[in-house]
């Protein structure tokens, strides 16, 4: 089997690919936004299930809102980042240049930070719980 020549124009079927890699990337980073808001929300709830609790409210909506606000500001780059890197894609495919040589880091990258918020998360929900007392 020999290699494509160099310079060899990109078929239809690189484009759509690139299309839809793109398409995934807009809903991971609009999945993530929208996941920011839900975490941030979660806070004026607790606040709000503690006053029909009728629990002294030790402190505010706190990390809740800085993770879910994290969340949304990490969204948002992965929509940047995604159509920055679409363009240069397109750019290189339009040149013929179709050798792929760089690791995807950004999926990586974005796995372990969501790992690292989901932690996060668990261990606040646990304190969270833990100092409002056992309430059935």
């Amino acid at each position: 089997m020999s290699a494509p020549p160099a310079n060899q124009k990109a078929s239809l079927a690189d484009y759509l690919a690139a299309e839809r890699t793109l398409l995934a990337w807009i809903r991971t980073g609009l999945a993530l936004m929208g996941f920011g808001f839900v975490v941030a929300r979660f806070g004026l709830f607790l606040q709000e299930f503690q006053a029909v609790e009728h629990v002294a409210l030790g402190r505010s909506s706190g990390p809740s809102l800085w993770f879910g606000t994290v969340l949304i500001a990490v969204g948002v780059l992965v929509n940047v980042f995604s159509g920055w890197h679409h363009v240069r894609l397109i750019r290189a495919l339009d040149r013929g240049d179709t050798e792929h040589s760089r690791p995807s880091i950004q999926p990586v990258a974005i796995a372990f930070f969501l790992a690292l918020v989901g932690l996060a998360m668990a261990i606040y929900l646990l304190l969270v719980r833990s100092s409002t007392g056992p309430h059935s």
